[in-house]
């Protein structure tokens, strides 16, 4: 049994990992602003502050494996980057393994193209700096880190979001930083739930970027 930290594990992407690891049988813990209205059985529920390194360190204290599920906005608006590069430290000195809930637009549609965050004239103006902040984790931040550090990226479709929750189909295909639908695609909150918490288990990425998508 693993015991899996989920950092902003009540939010859209986080609450399906939660669930996924914890019907799997693994131990999980999830750490966010809020508590859930409807707790998944079994999982542990901390409240609390991510930009706060303390609380942090604390619920990382113990974890095999941290999942990092927070999203650039709101309070993270600005101080995105310096959270996840406070995780990342904190996860090393843990002697756990990272795995990120990335964003599409850090993909490429074919081999030697320039990534998708490299042109967001398709993208609303609003949503610029958050999509920027996402993309420079797995572009700078990451690869910088140690290589002590064992992260891996995890990109879903360009489909993926609260917006369209899609339903669980059971299925979904692994790609690395190529999109596997260049076209955008799309994969449910369930489905990436699936393949991430497979790739926490089987454990054979390292340092890597990879990508889910139907």
């Amino acid at each position: 049994m693993t015991h899996i930290v989920v950092l902003g594990g009540t939010g859209y992407a986080g609450s399906a990992i939660v669930a996924e690891a914890a019907g799997r049988g693994h131990r999980v813990t999830s750490f966010s602003r809020s508590l859930p209205a409807e707790p998944v059985p079994g999982v542990t529920y901390l409240q609390g502050d991510a930009t706060d390194e303390a609380a942090l360190a604390s619920a990382i204290s113990g974890a095999d494996v941290v999942v990092a599920a927070l999203a650039p906005r709101g309070e993270l608006a600005g101080r995105f980057r310096d959270v996840y590069r406070t995780v990342a430290r904190l996860t090393d000195a843990a002697g756990a393994r990272l795995y990120v809930v990335g964003g599409f637009s850090s993909l490429r549609p074919a081999p030697g193209a320039p990534r998708f965050v490299e042109d967001l004239s398709q993208a609303p103006a609003e949503f610029h700096d958050e999509i920027r902040a996402g993309a420079a984790l797995i572009l700078e931040d990451l690869p910088a880190t140690p290589e002590t550090l064992d992260w891996v990226f995890v990109s879903p479709a360009g489909g993926f979001g609260s917006y369209a929750p899609g339903e669980r189909r059971g299925e979904y295909r692994l790609g690395d930083e190529i999109a596997v639908q260049p076209d955008g695609g799309t994969i449910s909150g369930a489905d990436y739930a699936i393949g991430f918490v497979d790739l926490i288990e089987k454990g054979d990425r390292h340092r890597a970027h990879v990508n889910l998508a139907y």
